[in-house]
Protein backbone atom coordinates (compact mmCIF):
# COMPACT_ATOMS: atom_id res chain seq x y z
CA UNK A 1 0.00 0.00 0.00
CA UNK A 2 2.86 2.38 0.87
CA UNK A 3 4.63 1.64 -2.42
CA UNK A 4 1.50 2.35 -4.45
CA UNK A 5 1.04 5.66 -2.64
CA UNK A 6 4.62 6.73 -3.48
CA UNK A 7 4.16 5.87 -7.17
CA UNK A 8 0.92 7.80 -7.22
CA UNK A 9 2.58 10.92 -5.77
CA UNK A 10 5.38 10.70 -8.36
CA UNK A 11 2.93 10.44 -11.25
CA UNK A 12 0.89 13.45 -10.02
CA UNK A 13 4.00 15.67 -9.72
CA UNK A 14 5.26 14.70 -13.18
CA UNK A 15 1.78 15.23 -14.70
CA UNK A 16 1.39 18.78 -13.37
CA UNK A 17 4.94 19.80 -14.44
CA UNK A 18 4.58 18.50 -17.97
CA UNK A 19 1.08 19.99 -18.41
CA UNK A 20 2.30 23.44 -17.39
CA UNK A 21 2.13 25.79 -20.44
CA UNK A 22 5.51 27.33 -19.65
CA UNK A 23 7.21 23.91 -19.56
CA UNK A 24 7.20 23.42 -23.33
CA UNK A 25 9.02 26.70 -23.97
CA UNK A 26 11.81 26.33 -21.45
CA UNK A 27 15.41 25.54 -22.53
CA UNK A 28 16.51 21.90 -22.48
CA UNK A 29 18.91 22.41 -19.54
CA UNK A 30 16.13 23.82 -17.38
CA UNK A 31 13.84 20.91 -18.19
CA UNK A 32 16.64 18.48 -17.33
CA UNK A 33 17.05 20.08 -13.89
CA UNK A 34 13.32 19.84 -13.33
CA UNK A 35 13.39 16.13 -14.14
CA UNK A 36 16.14 15.69 -11.55
CA UNK A 37 14.12 17.38 -8.83
CA UNK A 38 10.99 15.42 -9.77
CA UNK A 39 12.86 12.12 -9.46
CA UNK A 40 14.40 13.09 -6.11
CA UNK A 41 11.04 14.14 -4.67
CA UNK A 42 9.41 10.91 -5.80
CA UNK A 43 12.15 8.75 -4.30
CA UNK A 44 11.92 10.60 -0.99
CA UNK A 45 8.16 10.14 -0.95
CA UNK A 46 8.51 6.42 -1.68
CA UNK A 47 11.16 5.93 1.02
CA UNK A 48 9.13 7.79 3.62
CA UNK A 49 6.09 5.70 2.80
CA UNK A 50 8.04 2.44 3.12
CA UNK A 51 9.55 3.44 6.48
CA UNK A 52 6.25 4.50 8.03
CA UNK A 53 5.82 2.68 11.31
CA UNK A 54 9.51 1.55 11.44
CA UNK A 55 11.56 2.91 14.35
CA UNK A 56 15.03 2.03 12.85
CA UNK A 57 16.59 0.15 9.90
CA UNK A 58 16.81 -3.64 9.98
CA UNK A 59 19.70 -5.15 11.95
CA UNK A 60 22.72 -6.50 10.05
CA UNK A 61 22.76 -10.25 9.69
CA UNK A 62 26.59 -10.44 9.65
CA UNK A 63 28.59 -11.45 12.68
CA UNK A 64 30.82 -9.03 14.54
CA UNK A 65 34.03 -10.59 13.17
CA UNK A 66 32.80 -10.34 9.57
CA UNK A 67 31.84 -6.69 10.04
CA UNK A 68 35.29 -6.00 11.50
CA UNK A 69 36.94 -7.63 8.45
CA UNK A 70 34.97 -5.45 6.09
CA UNK A 71 35.94 -2.30 7.97
CA UNK A 72 39.61 -3.28 7.89
CA UNK A 73 39.45 -4.20 4.19
CA UNK A 74 36.64 -2.25 2.49
CA UNK A 75 37.34 -3.81 -0.95
CA UNK A 76 38.46 -7.36 -0.12
CA UNK A 77 40.26 -9.46 -2.72
CA UNK A 78 39.81 -12.64 -0.73
CA UNK A 79 36.88 -14.79 0.22
CA UNK A 80 35.80 -15.08 3.84
CA UNK A 81 36.51 -18.35 5.56
CA UNK A 82 33.24 -20.23 5.70
CA UNK A 83 32.85 -23.91 6.31
CA UNK A 84 36.59 -24.61 6.16
CA UNK A 85 37.01 -23.33 2.58
CA UNK A 86 40.45 -22.04 1.54
CA UNK A 87 40.82 -18.28 1.51
CA UNK A 88 41.86 -16.88 -1.86
CA UNK A 89 45.15 -15.02 -1.57
CA UNK A 90 45.90 -11.65 -3.08
CA UNK A 91 47.94 -12.04 -6.23
CA UNK A 92 49.97 -9.54 -8.19
CA UNK A 93 51.73 -9.75 -11.57
CA UNK A 94 55.45 -10.49 -11.41
CA UNK A 95 58.32 -10.99 -13.87
CA UNK A 96 60.59 -13.93 -13.02
CA UNK A 97 64.17 -14.03 -14.33
CA UNK A 98 65.46 -17.56 -14.99
CA UNK A 99 68.84 -19.04 -15.89
CA UNK A 100 69.06 -22.67 -16.92
CA UNK A 101 71.12 -25.27 -18.70
CA UNK A 102 69.05 -27.07 -21.32
CA UNK A 103 70.98 -30.34 -21.25
CA UNK A 104 68.63 -33.23 -20.55
CA UNK A 105 65.51 -31.14 -21.16
CA UNK A 106 63.15 -31.21 -24.13
CA UNK A 107 63.08 -27.42 -24.21
CA UNK A 108 61.38 -24.66 -22.27
CA UNK A 109 57.70 -25.16 -23.05
CA UNK A 110 55.85 -27.93 -21.24
CA UNK A 111 55.15 -31.13 -23.17
CA UNK A 112 53.12 -33.76 -21.27
CA UNK A 113 55.23 -36.84 -20.61
CA UNK A 114 58.57 -35.13 -21.23
CA UNK A 115 61.05 -33.34 -19.03
CA UNK A 116 60.89 -29.58 -19.65
CA UNK A 117 62.02 -26.41 -17.89
CA UNK A 118 58.46 -25.16 -17.40
CA UNK A 119 57.39 -28.39 -15.81
CA UNK A 120 60.16 -28.24 -13.21
CA UNK A 121 59.50 -24.54 -12.57
CA UNK A 122 55.76 -24.94 -12.04
CA UNK A 123 56.25 -27.96 -9.80
CA UNK A 124 58.72 -25.95 -7.72
CA UNK A 125 56.14 -23.16 -7.40
CA UNK A 126 53.57 -25.74 -6.32
CA UNK A 127 55.83 -27.10 -3.59
CA UNK A 128 56.64 -23.53 -2.52
CA UNK A 129 52.87 -22.90 -2.12
CA UNK A 130 52.87 -20.17 -4.77
CA UNK A 131 50.43 -21.85 -7.16
CA UNK A 132 47.62 -24.31 -6.63
CA UNK A 133 47.42 -27.81 -8.09
CA UNK A 134 45.00 -26.51 -10.70
CA UNK A 135 47.42 -23.68 -11.52
CA UNK A 136 50.29 -26.11 -11.87
CA UNK A 137 48.27 -28.22 -14.30
CA UNK A 138 46.84 -25.23 -16.17
CA UNK A 139 49.20 -22.26 -15.56
CA UNK A 140 47.09 -19.98 -17.76
CA UNK A 141 44.78 -19.67 -14.73
CA UNK A 142 47.46 -17.38 -13.27
CA UNK A 143 48.28 -15.64 -16.59
CA UNK A 144 51.50 -17.60 -17.07
CA UNK A 145 53.54 -16.59 -20.12
CA UNK A 146 57.11 -17.05 -21.36
CA UNK A 147 59.18 -14.47 -23.23
CA UNK A 148 60.82 -17.05 -25.52
CA UNK A 149 60.67 -20.75 -26.25
CA UNK A 150 63.89 -22.73 -26.37
CA UNK A 151 64.16 -26.21 -27.78
CA UNK A 152 65.84 -29.36 -26.53
CA UNK A 153 69.37 -28.83 -25.31
CA UNK A 154 69.17 -25.03 -25.65
CA UNK A 155 70.15 -23.04 -22.56
CA UNK A 156 69.24 -19.55 -21.37
CA UNK A 157 71.35 -17.03 -19.50
CA UNK A 158 68.30 -14.77 -19.05
CA UNK A 159 64.79 -16.05 -19.61
CA UNK A 160 61.70 -14.17 -18.40
CA UNK A 161 58.28 -15.52 -17.47
CA UNK A 162 55.31 -13.54 -16.15
CA UNK A 163 52.74 -14.90 -13.72
CA UNK A 164 50.43 -13.84 -10.90
CA UNK A 165 51.90 -14.78 -7.52
CA UNK A 166 50.72 -14.23 -3.94
CA UNK A 167 52.23 -11.20 -2.24
CA UNK A 168 52.38 -12.75 1.24
CA UNK A 169 55.66 -14.64 0.64
CA UNK A 170 58.67 -12.57 1.77
CA UNK A 171 61.43 -14.28 -0.28
CA UNK A 172 59.93 -16.00 -3.31
CA UNK A 173 63.32 -16.45 -5.02
CA UNK A 174 64.67 -18.59 -2.19
CA UNK A 175 61.42 -20.51 -1.79
CA UNK A 176 61.33 -21.52 -5.47
CA UNK A 177 65.05 -22.35 -5.68
CA UNK A 178 64.72 -24.74 -2.74
CA UNK A 179 62.65 -27.04 -4.96
CA UNK A 180 64.70 -26.71 -8.20
CA UNK A 181 67.73 -28.72 -9.26
CA UNK A 182 71.05 -26.97 -9.78
CA UNK A 183 70.52 -26.68 -13.57
CA UNK A 184 67.69 -24.16 -13.11
CA UNK A 185 67.87 -21.04 -10.98
CA UNK A 186 65.49 -18.14 -10.36
CA UNK A 187 67.75 -15.07 -10.31
CA UNK A 188 65.25 -12.31 -9.53
CA UNK A 189 61.53 -11.54 -9.25
CA UNK A 190 60.16 -8.05 -9.90
CA UNK A 191 56.67 -6.62 -9.53
CA UNK A 192 55.23 -5.36 -12.82
CA UNK A 193 52.13 -3.64 -14.08
CA UNK A 194 48.82 -5.46 -13.84
CA UNK A 195 48.61 -6.03 -17.59
CA UNK A 196 52.28 -6.98 -18.12
CA UNK A 197 52.87 -9.81 -20.57
CA UNK A 198 56.51 -10.83 -20.92
CA UNK A 199 55.95 -12.01 -24.50
CA UNK A 200 53.92 -9.05 -25.80
CA UNK A 201 56.16 -6.42 -24.17
CA UNK A 202 59.40 -7.98 -25.43
CA UNK A 203 60.97 -5.65 -28.00
CA UNK A 204 63.75 -7.98 -29.17
CA UNK A 205 65.79 -10.99 -28.21
CA UNK A 206 69.49 -11.75 -28.27
CA UNK A 207 70.85 -15.24 -28.88
CA UNK A 208 74.45 -16.44 -28.85
CA UNK A 209 76.04 -19.45 -30.51
CA UNK A 210 79.25 -20.87 -29.06
CA UNK A 211 81.18 -23.32 -31.25
CA UNK A 212 84.72 -24.52 -32.03
CA UNK A 213 86.57 -22.56 -34.69
CA UNK A 214 87.25 -25.70 -36.74
CA UNK A 215 83.60 -25.50 -37.82
CA UNK A 216 84.67 -22.63 -40.13
CA UNK A 217 87.86 -24.27 -41.41
CA UNK A 218 88.14 -24.64 -45.21
CA UNK A 219 87.64 -28.22 -46.34
CA UNK A 220 91.28 -28.49 -47.44
CA UNK A 221 92.38 -27.83 -43.85
CA UNK A 222 92.55 -30.50 -41.16
CA UNK A 223 89.39 -30.33 -39.07
CA UNK A 224 90.39 -31.31 -35.54
CA UNK A 225 91.15 -29.88 -32.10
CA UNK A 226 94.52 -28.53 -33.28
CA UNK A 227 92.96 -26.14 -35.78
CA UNK A 228 93.36 -22.42 -35.10
CA UNK A 229 91.37 -19.95 -37.15
CA UNK A 230 93.28 -17.46 -39.29
CA UNK A 231 92.68 -13.73 -39.57
CA UNK A 232 91.54 -14.17 -43.19
CA UNK A 233 88.84 -16.67 -42.20
CA UNK A 234 87.75 -14.42 -39.32
CA UNK A 235 87.41 -11.48 -41.70
CA UNK A 236 85.34 -13.55 -44.14
CA UNK A 237 83.19 -14.86 -41.29
CA UNK A 238 82.37 -11.37 -40.01
CA UNK A 239 81.67 -10.00 -43.49
CA UNK A 240 79.32 -12.94 -44.20
CA UNK A 241 77.43 -12.45 -40.96
CA UNK A 242 76.80 -8.78 -41.78
CA UNK A 243 74.73 -9.82 -44.82
CA UNK A 244 71.97 -10.95 -42.46
CA UNK A 245 71.39 -7.48 -41.01
CA UNK A 246 68.10 -5.81 -41.91
CA UNK A 247 64.64 -7.10 -42.78
CA UNK A 248 64.55 -10.16 -45.03
CA UNK A 249 62.31 -13.08 -45.93
CA UNK A 250 63.61 -16.03 -43.89
CA UNK A 251 61.09 -18.62 -45.09
CA UNK A 252 63.99 -20.89 -46.15
CA UNK A 253 65.50 -20.66 -42.67
CA UNK A 254 62.53 -22.32 -40.95
CA UNK A 255 60.19 -25.26 -41.50
CA UNK A 256 56.86 -25.24 -43.34
CA UNK A 257 56.74 -21.51 -43.92
CA UNK A 258 55.76 -20.13 -47.33
CA UNK A 259 57.52 -17.18 -48.94
CA UNK A 260 54.17 -15.41 -49.33
CA UNK A 261 53.60 -15.53 -45.58
CA UNK A 262 54.12 -12.06 -44.12
CA UNK A 263 55.39 -13.54 -40.87
CA UNK A 264 58.43 -14.92 -42.70
CA UNK A 265 59.89 -11.40 -42.80
CA UNK A 266 62.16 -10.87 -39.80
CA UNK A 267 64.26 -7.92 -38.70
CA UNK A 268 67.86 -8.64 -37.67
CA UNK A 269 69.27 -5.72 -35.68
CA UNK A 270 72.81 -6.76 -34.77
CA UNK A 271 75.20 -9.58 -35.67
CA UNK A 272 78.65 -9.78 -34.12
CA UNK A 273 81.41 -12.32 -33.64
CA UNK A 274 83.82 -12.43 -30.71
CA UNK A 275 87.56 -12.93 -30.92
CA UNK A 276 88.68 -16.56 -30.67
CA UNK A 277 89.61 -17.94 -27.24
CA UNK A 278 90.87 -21.28 -25.98
CA UNK A 279 89.16 -23.58 -23.54
CA UNK A 280 89.94 -27.21 -22.70
CA UNK A 281 92.36 -27.51 -25.61
CA UNK A 282 89.87 -26.23 -28.21
CA UNK A 283 89.59 -22.80 -29.82
CA UNK A 284 86.12 -21.25 -29.58
CA UNK A 285 84.18 -18.24 -30.83
CA UNK A 286 80.80 -16.79 -29.83
CA UNK A 287 78.39 -15.33 -32.40
CA UNK A 288 75.64 -13.03 -31.09
CA UNK A 289 72.48 -12.25 -33.07
CA UNK A 290 69.89 -9.71 -31.93
CA UNK A 291 66.54 -9.64 -33.69
CA UNK A 292 62.97 -8.59 -33.16
CA UNK A 293 61.83 -12.21 -33.18
CA UNK A 294 62.95 -15.55 -34.55
CA UNK A 295 61.32 -18.62 -36.05
CA UNK A 296 61.85 -22.34 -35.69
CA UNK A 297 65.39 -23.33 -36.83
CA UNK A 298 66.14 -19.77 -37.97
CA UNK A 299 69.34 -18.99 -36.04
CA UNK A 300 70.75 -22.49 -36.46
CA UNK A 301 70.19 -22.39 -40.21
CA UNK A 302 71.79 -18.95 -40.38
CA UNK A 303 74.87 -20.25 -38.56
CA UNK A 304 74.94 -23.50 -40.53
CA UNK A 305 74.93 -21.70 -43.87
CA UNK A 306 77.77 -19.40 -42.76
CA UNK A 307 79.80 -22.46 -41.79
CA UNK A 308 79.22 -24.01 -45.22
CA UNK A 309 80.30 -20.76 -46.91
CA UNK A 310 83.51 -20.50 -44.86
CA UNK A 311 84.32 -24.14 -45.57
CA UNK A 312 83.99 -23.57 -49.31
CA UNK A 313 80.85 -25.65 -49.85
CA UNK A 314 78.63 -22.70 -50.79
CA UNK A 315 78.97 -19.15 -52.03
CA UNK A 316 77.72 -15.99 -50.35
CA UNK A 317 75.00 -15.48 -52.94
CA UNK A 318 73.21 -18.51 -51.48
CA UNK A 319 72.11 -16.23 -48.63
CA UNK A 320 70.38 -13.78 -50.95
CA UNK A 321 69.02 -16.68 -53.03
CA UNK A 322 67.45 -18.12 -49.88
CA UNK A 323 65.48 -14.88 -49.41
CA UNK A 324 63.68 -15.45 -52.74
CA UNK A 325 60.48 -17.44 -53.18
CA UNK A 326 62.09 -20.77 -54.18
CA UNK A 327 62.86 -23.42 -51.60
CA UNK A 328 66.60 -23.78 -51.01
CA UNK A 329 68.28 -26.69 -49.24
CA UNK A 330 70.11 -25.34 -46.16
CA UNK A 331 71.80 -27.14 -43.24
CA UNK A 332 70.82 -26.82 -39.57
CA UNK A 333 73.70 -26.39 -37.13
CA UNK A 334 73.66 -28.41 -33.87
CA UNK A 335 71.66 -26.97 -31.00
CA UNK A 336 74.31 -27.52 -28.35
CA UNK A 337 75.94 -24.08 -28.50
CA UNK A 338 72.75 -22.03 -28.76
CA UNK A 339 71.97 -19.83 -25.74
CA UNK A 340 69.19 -17.32 -25.14
CA UNK A 341 71.11 -14.31 -23.88
CA UNK A 342 68.29 -11.94 -23.00
CA UNK A 343 64.80 -10.73 -23.92
CA UNK A 344 64.80 -6.91 -24.07
CA UNK A 345 62.11 -4.61 -22.63
CA UNK A 346 63.19 -1.14 -23.77
CA UNK A 347 59.68 0.21 -24.37
CA UNK A 348 58.38 -1.10 -21.05
CA UNK A 349 61.34 0.38 -19.16
CA UNK A 350 60.88 3.72 -20.92
CA UNK A 351 57.17 3.88 -20.09
CA UNK A 352 57.10 2.44 -16.57
CA UNK A 353 60.69 2.08 -15.39
CA UNK A 354 60.98 5.68 -14.21
CA UNK A 355 57.41 6.42 -13.09
CA UNK A 356 58.33 6.10 -9.43
CA UNK A 357 56.03 3.10 -8.92
CA UNK A 358 57.54 0.30 -10.98
CA UNK A 359 61.11 -0.86 -11.49
CA UNK A 360 62.86 -1.36 -14.85
CA UNK A 361 63.45 -4.87 -16.13
CA UNK A 362 67.19 -4.61 -16.77
CA UNK A 363 68.47 -7.18 -14.21
CA UNK A 364 71.82 -5.42 -13.84
CA UNK A 365 71.84 -6.06 -10.09
CA UNK A 366 72.15 -9.83 -10.61
CA UNK A 367 74.59 -9.81 -13.54
CA UNK A 368 77.39 -11.30 -11.42
CA UNK A 369 75.17 -14.17 -10.28
CA UNK A 370 74.14 -14.84 -13.87
CA UNK A 371 77.75 -14.88 -15.09
CA UNK A 372 78.74 -17.24 -12.29
CA UNK A 373 75.87 -19.59 -13.15
CA UNK A 374 76.72 -19.40 -16.85
CA UNK A 375 80.34 -20.32 -16.32
CA UNK A 376 79.42 -23.26 -14.11
CA UNK A 377 76.40 -24.74 -15.86
CA UNK A 378 76.12 -23.41 -19.42
CA UNK A 379 79.51 -22.71 -21.01
CA UNK A 380 81.22 -25.59 -19.21
CA UNK A 381 78.43 -27.95 -20.29
CA UNK A 382 78.78 -26.88 -23.93
CA UNK A 383 82.55 -27.45 -23.84
CA UNK A 384 82.38 -30.77 -22.00
CA UNK A 385 79.56 -32.14 -24.19
CA UNK A 386 81.35 -31.18 -27.41
CA UNK A 387 84.56 -32.85 -26.26
CA UNK A 388 82.70 -35.97 -25.16
CA UNK A 389 80.15 -36.36 -27.96
CA UNK A 390 81.87 -34.43 -30.79
CA UNK A 391 78.49 -33.30 -32.09
CA UNK A 392 79.94 -30.49 -34.20
CA UNK A 393 82.60 -32.70 -35.75
CA UNK A 394 80.02 -35.32 -36.69
CA UNK A 395 77.64 -32.72 -38.07
CA UNK A 396 80.32 -31.18 -40.30
CA UNK A 397 80.54 -34.51 -42.12
CA UNK A 398 76.91 -34.05 -43.26
CA UNK A 399 77.42 -30.63 -44.87
CA UNK A 400 78.28 -32.04 -48.33
CA UNK A 401 74.91 -33.80 -48.41
CA UNK A 402 73.18 -30.43 -48.86
CA UNK A 403 72.83 -28.87 -52.30
CA UNK A 404 72.65 -25.17 -51.27
CA UNK A 405 70.43 -24.71 -54.30
CA UNK A 406 66.78 -24.68 -55.29
CA UNK A 407 65.11 -27.96 -54.45
CA UNK A 408 63.82 -29.89 -57.45
CA UNK A 409 61.63 -32.96 -57.66
CA UNK A 410 63.22 -35.73 -59.81
CA UNK A 411 61.16 -36.64 -62.86
CA UNK A 412 63.04 -39.72 -64.12
CA UNK A 413 63.67 -41.44 -60.84
CA UNK A 414 67.26 -40.22 -60.66
CA UNK A 415 68.26 -37.94 -57.77
CA UNK A 416 68.81 -34.31 -58.73
CA UNK A 417 72.44 -33.29 -58.21
CA UNK A 418 73.41 -29.66 -57.59
CA UNK A 419 76.89 -28.22 -57.19
CA UNK A 420 76.41 -24.66 -58.44
CA UNK A 421 77.00 -23.23 -54.97
CA UNK A 422 80.26 -25.10 -54.32
CA UNK A 423 83.30 -22.90 -54.87
CA UNK A 424 86.48 -24.95 -54.35
CA UNK A 425 87.62 -28.04 -56.24
CA UNK A 426 88.01 -29.94 -52.98
CA UNK A 427 84.51 -28.89 -52.03
CA UNK A 428 83.16 -30.26 -55.31
CA UNK A 429 85.01 -33.52 -54.73
CA UNK A 430 83.55 -33.73 -51.20
CA UNK A 431 80.04 -33.27 -52.60
CA UNK A 432 80.58 -35.99 -55.21
CA UNK A 433 81.93 -38.36 -52.58
CA UNK A 434 79.03 -37.60 -50.27
CA UNK A 435 76.48 -38.16 -53.01
CA UNK A 436 78.13 -41.45 -53.92
CA UNK A 437 77.96 -42.62 -50.31
CA UNK A 438 74.39 -41.37 -50.05
CA UNK A 439 73.32 -43.57 -52.95
CA UNK A 440 74.78 -46.62 -51.21
CA UNK A 441 73.30 -45.80 -47.82
CA UNK A 442 69.92 -44.62 -49.07
CA UNK A 443 70.58 -41.19 -47.55
CA UNK A 444 70.70 -37.73 -48.91
CA UNK A 445 67.02 -36.99 -49.15
CA UNK A 446 66.29 -33.30 -49.45
CA UNK A 447 63.60 -33.71 -46.80
CA UNK A 448 66.22 -34.82 -44.28
CA UNK A 449 67.07 -31.20 -43.60
CA UNK A 450 63.77 -30.81 -41.79
CA UNK A 451 64.13 -34.04 -39.80
CA UNK A 452 67.82 -34.35 -39.00
CA UNK A 453 67.28 -32.88 -35.54
CA UNK A 454 64.69 -35.36 -34.29
CA UNK A 455 66.88 -37.98 -32.60
CA UNK A 456 65.73 -40.21 -29.77
CA UNK A 457 63.17 -38.50 -27.52
CA UNK A 458 62.99 -41.34 -25.00
CA UNK A 459 65.83 -39.83 -22.99
CA UNK A 460 63.55 -36.86 -22.16
CA UNK A 461 60.53 -38.90 -21.08
CA UNK A 462 59.28 -38.79 -17.50
CA UNK A 463 57.13 -41.33 -15.73
CA UNK A 464 53.47 -40.30 -15.72
CA UNK A 465 52.17 -39.11 -12.37
CA UNK A 466 48.64 -39.23 -11.05
CA UNK A 467 46.72 -36.03 -11.67
CA UNK A 468 44.41 -34.73 -8.91
CA UNK A 469 40.72 -35.04 -9.68
CA UNK A 470 40.20 -31.29 -9.39
CA UNK A 471 43.03 -30.59 -11.79
CA UNK A 472 41.73 -33.17 -14.24
CA UNK A 473 38.33 -31.51 -14.27
CA UNK A 474 39.92 -28.09 -14.75
CA UNK A 475 41.80 -29.22 -17.84
CA UNK A 476 39.06 -31.46 -19.27
CA UNK A 477 38.40 -30.72 -22.91
CA UNK A 478 41.53 -28.66 -23.53
CA UNK A 479 45.29 -29.01 -23.16
CA UNK A 480 46.14 -26.43 -20.53
CA UNK A 481 49.71 -27.66 -20.28
CA UNK A 482 50.56 -26.08 -23.61
CA UNK A 483 49.55 -22.60 -24.66
CA UNK A 484 49.69 -23.61 -28.29
CA UNK A 485 48.11 -27.10 -27.92
CA UNK A 486 50.38 -29.72 -29.38
CA UNK A 487 53.96 -30.88 -29.39
CA UNK A 488 55.96 -27.71 -29.37
CA UNK A 489 59.62 -28.38 -28.90
CA UNK A 490 60.55 -30.94 -31.52
CA UNK A 491 59.08 -29.02 -34.43
CA UNK A 492 56.45 -31.54 -35.50
CA UNK A 493 53.38 -29.31 -35.36
CA UNK A 494 52.63 -26.26 -37.48
CA UNK A 495 51.28 -24.46 -34.43
CA UNK A 496 54.74 -24.01 -32.93
CA UNK A 497 55.84 -21.54 -35.56
CA UNK A 498 55.56 -17.94 -34.53
CA UNK A 499 53.72 -15.09 -36.11
CA UNK A 500 55.54 -11.82 -36.21
CA UNK A 501 54.05 -8.78 -34.49
CA UNK A 502 53.36 -7.42 -31.05
CA UNK A 503 50.67 -9.99 -30.32
CA UNK A 504 52.92 -12.94 -31.14
CA UNK A 505 56.59 -12.10 -30.93
CA UNK A 506 57.31 -15.51 -29.51
CA UNK A 507 60.76 -16.92 -29.99
CA UNK A 508 61.79 -20.48 -30.52
CA UNK A 509 65.13 -21.88 -31.61
CA UNK A 510 66.07 -25.49 -32.16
Amino acid sequence: MAVNKGVYQFSRIAYHCVRSPAYKFRPFSTNLVNYFHITRMALEATTNSQNMGLKRPAESEMTESEVKKIHLNPVPNTELETGGDTVRRKRRKYAILLSYSGKGYLGMQRNPGYRTIEDDLLNAMLHADLVTEEGCTCPQLFNFQRAARTDKGVSAARQVVSIKLPEDVPDMVAEINKHLNSQIRVMAIKRTTKSFNCKAWCDSRTYSYMCPTFAFAPVEKMTDADYRISSEVMEELRSTLKIYKGTHNFHNFTARKKASDASANRYIMEVECSDPFEREGLEWIVIKIKGQSFMLHQIRKMIGLVMAICRGLASKDVITKAWMKDRVDLPIAPGLGLVLEEPHYDKYNKKYGSDGIHVPLDWSEVSEKIQEFREKFIDSTIVATEIEEQSMLKWLATLPFHTYDVREVPTDGEPVQHMSGVRSAIGRAAVKLANYRADDDGRGSEDEAEDEDEGDLDQYRVKPTSVPAEAGEASNGQDCNSAENGISNNGTEDGIQEEKGKDDKDNKEV
